[in-house]
């Protein structure tokens, strides 16, 4: 019984290291993705585009949500300490430690900053869960499906986008049309522009991405050596 017992703590905290490993290297990379000029964050002006999602949406299928989620946060806090550090006219949004004027961030914008990105590392898990379910047994078994890679990566980056843009509707719609200079009316078309300007191109990369990056980590050979153990099925 000992022995038994013993084994299975040995084994709970070799996952565990294992699991702190894994977090850490994808937490390295969001970071050096984040403040490498022009890679993570790519300026637009009045804004940013980004490709940081894509980390997080692979964590979220390799390592679960819950991690994902962590790697999320991660992704917000990196946004958060670049919008504070180089903003731009509409940073006060995602900091409250930046102002333009007389407007400035608040509660809402920790709101927009935090919570998009920790559901980008939650949703993709649970799309590729559902994807797998709807696919042959053969293919369930091997655990890689390529529609699911790429709902998955779709998913992740809308639910950012969307959320984000949403979230700026409800918190700053007034002080947005200011910083942007147009009319208040107009702050809906701006943001529905933004969506299919910059969040669909997105979503298909993250998409593409997912797809190619997600078939060789999701390999058996290769999960085994990484040490990924997850409840997909597989």
């Amino acid at each position: 019984m000992n022995n038994s017992t013993n084994s299975k703590k040995q084994e709970v905290g070799r996952f565990s290291t294992a699991g702190m490993v894994q977090v850490a290297i994808f937490g390295a990379i969001i970071c050096l993705m984040a403040f490498t000029p022009y890679l993570g964050y790519i300026p637009l002006g009045f804004t940013r585009a980004t490709i940081l999602h894509i980390p997080v949406i692979i964590a979220s299928i390799l390592l679960g949500p819950k991690k994902g989620a962590a790697l999320g946060f991660l992704f917000g806090l990196t946004s958060l300490i670049n919008n504070t550090m180089n903003p731009t006219p509409t940073s006060f949004v995602f900091t409250p430690f930046y102002s333009l004027g007389d407007i400035s961030g608040g509660i809402g914008s920790l709101i927009i900053c935090f919570i998009p990105r920790m559901l980008v590392g939650v949703v993709p898990h649970f799309v590729y869960k559902l994807a797998l379910r709807f696919t042959r047994e053969e293919t369930r078994k091997k655990g890689v499906s390529g529609i699911g890679l790429i709902l998955s990566g779709v998913a992740g980056s809308l639910v950012n986008t969307l959320l984000v843009m949403g979230l700026i509707l409800v918190f700053y719609k007034e002080a947005y049309a200011v910083a942007r200079e147009i009319a208040v009316s107009t702050v809906y078309t701006a943001i529905l522009s933004l969506i299919g300007i910059n969040g669909v191109p997105e979503a298909i990369i993250a998409g593409v991405l997912t797809l190619f990056i997600g078939r060789v980590l999701l390999k058996k050979n290769v999960r085994e050596r990484l040490g990924i153990k997850n409840d997909l099925g597989y």
